[in-house]
């Protein structure tokens, strides 16, 4: 009998709760439609997604009106959250197409999954390990696939989101990429305007790998520092509401950052959802 493998990863906090991921759900929906609909059979995993199922259904039900006929596999590393999967199902009636399982970073599906959402898992993890762990589900996910890795706060009102792909030499060639050939591809902030002090408050949220870079010297401390310095300057746009004075501000940033300016990533239409998505060179710490 073949040897069941060990999940590979460590077990989270397993914190969740209902609609604490819409801001990345809402998002993938409107700028990933190209992965979702690019194969016959599309797969999308929902890695580690805590005590309870509520944010895989929710990723589900988010996603099946963009493609139709997409699968989405919850995997979590304990037996107890998978277990509370599986009763959700028994409870609510069987979901064309939504399945929980055991299993870590190795996902353990049978076929490549052209999205991965990874919210919240990589936060007791260090630097290097978090590279790491991109470079694995990098080289396991479909060739044109995407890895969604982000971090948001217990309500899901501030979040901040890397998407990553196969190195495009493996793209190319028409095969998953080689385990270290990660691409970091945007980075996106989000937040409930209405509670934002100034947009350096995300920095708490920033992605394992860049978090402790937010320091001088450091190319992401020089964006959020700007950043702010745009949000002051778009202060009179208060009157208007918070909205009105993040749009400024993000436009006014666009003028020395790569914000990715046209739909589906930009424009006004994104950003007064409070939402900001910049070309990951923006805040690249492996840049020379």
């Amino acid at each position: 009998m073949a040897r069941t493998q060990k999940p590979q990863g460590a077990v989270t906090r397993g914190t969740t709760a209902p609609n604490r991921l819409r801001r990345v759900d809402r998002w993938i929906a409107a700028t990933q439609t190209g992965p979702l609909r690019a194969v016959e059979r599309p797969l999308a995993v929902d890695l580690g997604y805590g005590a309870s199922p509520v944010t895989t259904v929710e990723l589900y039900r988010r996603l099946r009106p963009v493609s139709p006929g997409l699968e989405v596999v919850g995997i979590e590393i304990e037996p107890e959250r998978v277990a509370a999967g599986l009763a959700y199902l028994e409870a609510a009636g069987p979901l064309e197409g939504l399945s929980f399982r055991r299993g870590g970073f190795e996902l353990p599906v049978d076929r490549p999954p052209v999205l991965v959402r990874a919210f919240n898992v990589l936060r007791q993890y260090g630097e290097d390990e978090a590279w790491r762990a991109w470079d694995g589900l990098c080289s396991r996910i479909d060739p044109g696939g995407v890895l969604v890795e982000g971090t948001c706060d217990e309500i899901g009102r501030r979040a901040v989101w890397v998407t990553l792909g196969a190195a495009r030499a493996a793209h190319s060639a028409g095969t998953r990429a080689a385990a270290g050939r990660c691409e970091p591809r945007t980075i996106t902030f989000a937040a409930r305007l209405g509670s934002l002090g100034q947009p350096s408050d995300l920095a708490e949220r920033l992605p394992k790998t860049l978090i402790h870079r937010n320091v001088p010297g450091e190319r992401v401390h020089g964006l959020l520092a700007d950043f702010d310095r745009c949000w002051a300057v778009a202060a009179p746009q208060s009157a208007f509401g918070p909205r009105a004075r993040w749009i400024e501000a993000v436009s006014l940033l666009a003028r020395t950052y790569p914000v990715l300016t046209r739909p589906p990533y930009g424009g006004r239409s994104r950003w007064r959802l409070g939402e900001v998505t910049l070309a990951w060179d923006a805040v690249d710490p492996r840049r020379p």
